[in-house]
């Protein structure tokens, strides 16, 4: 038979039109939490080639795959904007403690800490493929080593120009912003304007300022201030991260904290926090001693302990911060992992001071301190919170979850933050104190964190969006990690799909790593 040109255009608009309708996964049957806040409706979800094709009831589309989500909520997915994945990605691409959590792309290079080379770190996460996605910060930390190294003074005018430099390349390279960590070696030397510098270049290029503050106890309003200032002066968004008041003699100032943000939106300022459900935090060990005594790094650290003059000065110091703090010794410091000596891990200092012989005083848990810092630094865990400013802050809209955490590695005793901090906050939070509700938790974990760092086509249930998608039961989703048993996963999250493809399967991590990296372009 001759087929006429009629006919066969009639056909070839079939082919098309049956090609167009198929899917490569449909969910079905879900309860749909879009990421905008809104309540929850019952839809459907096709996806095609890593993208959100159609929403909409009882979709007839033919796919390769479908999943029943009936009684469960299906949201965008989850937004980490506080990670430290630099190292742990690298060993474990595959990222099961943020993913199992929900989590679909994390924002890394926090804390003023970053890769030297972002346009390299991008290339190895699309080498290796990972799990999630990853967007990174420049660091301030990284940016003035690279610079002026870690001495304690105020740049050249030629040390500023390449720090200057240096942002403008990482910027280029697919930054999402700049990052401070001004309690850290050597970004707590640095000046107000010298970091405004650096601001203004990532906020021509569409970025934001992360910032943890210069202090989050008995100065944490200065902080605040300053965090204020260079946004103001450098003309860009403003992120304060693990937003906080720590130390006994700051419990309840989470009135007059979060109000500092309040009147600075007010004013005009685009200003967010981020949070962790948590009352401890988790850092490492030579932030207990003097700024001064750091002056250097480590190895000139060592050198003062060396020094017995310079040494009971530092004691005498860490014991004077120690009582401003109102704390009586350091159990309240619980080591998380320390490599010269694993056997101390899940110990508080007061504890190891005791092993070691040594009389229950400060002077003596500092020593303690100082002992250990001369082998090599640790990662603790500090409780120092109150429960109440938790849920104060938990309360603001413009509040984003996040876990200030790594890839786990199954190794020491980390804070359990790491594993459960998006379970924690829908289980702990909203299903049983009802502190915020399930849309507003969503809104938080999506398409905040997406509009503020640039996210554009993430963060939203919606047409045309890349499909990360978490599927949870919120009768069942809990966290399971504990501060004495941190190794272990979040429950109650059967399905998590990154750019299309599931990864996790009726609760397990199925090995697939479909994640990419996410670089800024173009302006806010």
């Amino acid at each position: 038979m001759t087929l006429h040109t009629p006919f066969l255009l009639l056909l070839m608009f079939s082919l098309d039109t049956t090609a167009q309708t198929q899917a490569d996964l449909v969910i079905k049957n879900g309860r749909i939490i879009d990421g905008t806040g809104n309540s929850w409706y019952r839809a459907d979800i096709a996806i095609r080639n890593g993208r959100i094709t159609t929403i909409g009831k009882n979709l007839q589309i033919a796919a390769d795959r479908t999943i029943n989500a009936e009684n469960l909520f299906v949201t965008p997915g989850f937004i980490d904007v506080h990670a430290h994945i630099e190292g742990g990605i690298f060993e474990r691409p595959t990222a099961d403690n943020y993913i199992r959590d929900g989590v679909t792309t994390v924002v890394t290079g926090n804390c003023g800490n970053s890769y030297d080379d972002l346009g390299n770190f991008f290339h190895k996460i699309d080498s290796i493929r990972t799990s999630v996605n990853v967007a990174s910060l420049a660091g301030h930390n990284t940016i003035r080593r690279l610079g002026m190294g870690l001495l304690d003074k105020a740049p050249t005018a030629d040390e500023q120009r390449r720090m200057d430099s240096l942002m403008q390349d990482a910027m280029e390279d697919g930054a999402v912003g700049l990052s401070t960590g001004l309690i850290y070696l050597p970004g707590m030397y640095a000046k107000t304007n010298e970091i405004v510098s650096l601001a203004r270049i990532a906020g021509r290029k569409g970025g934001v300022y992360a910032t943890h503050m210069r202090n989050e106890g008995g100065k944490v309003t200065e902080a605040i201030d300053e965090a204020i200032t260079i946004g103001r002066e450098a003309d860009i968004p403003v992120q304060i991260s693990h937003f906080k008041v720590a130390g006994r003699s700051n419990w309840g100032r989470s009135v007059n904290t979060l109000g500092q943000v309040m009147l600075a939106r007010d004013q005009g300022l685009d200003v967010t926090i981020d949070q962790y459900p948590y009352t401890a935090s988790s850092t490492n060990l030579a932030v207990t001693v003097p700024d001064w005594a750091l002056d250097g790094g480590l190895d000139s650290l060592r050198k003062k302990i060396a020094d017995q003059n310079l040494k009971k000065k530092i004691i005498r110091e860490m014991v004077s911060n120690l009582k401003k703090s109102k704390n009586k010794n350091y159990s309240y410091a619980v080591v998380a992992m320390y490599g010269p000596d694993t056997t101390i891990n899940g110990k508080n200092i007061s504890e190891i001071n005791k092993l070691r012989g040594r009389k229950a005083k400060p002077a003596l848990e500092a020593e303690t301190i100082l002992d250990m810092l001369r082998k090599g630094n640790a990662q603790m865990v500090y409780h120092t919170m109150n429960e109440d400013d938790v849920r104060y802050f938990m309360k603001y809209p413009f509040n984003m979850p996040a876990a200030d955490g790594g890839v786990s590695t199954g190794k020491g005793m980390p804070h359990p933050r790491g594993y459960g901090t998006n379970a924690r906050v829908l289980g702990r939070y909203v299903r049983e104190q009802k502190v915020i509700s399930f849309e507003e938790a969503i809104r938080r974990m999506t398409s905040l964190p997406a509009q503020k760092f640039g996210l554009y086509d993430r963060g939203l249930l919606k047409e045309g969006f890349a499909a990360d998608i978490v599927i949870f039961d919120p009768e069942k989703v809990t966290d399971k990690s504990t501060f004495e048993a941190p190794h272990q996963y979040t429950e109650g999250i059967p399905w998590v799909v990154v750019n299309g493809v599931p990864v996790v399967e009726d609760g397990q991590h199925n090995g697939q790593r479909n994640g990419r990296s996410l670089k800024k372009t173009g302006g806010r």
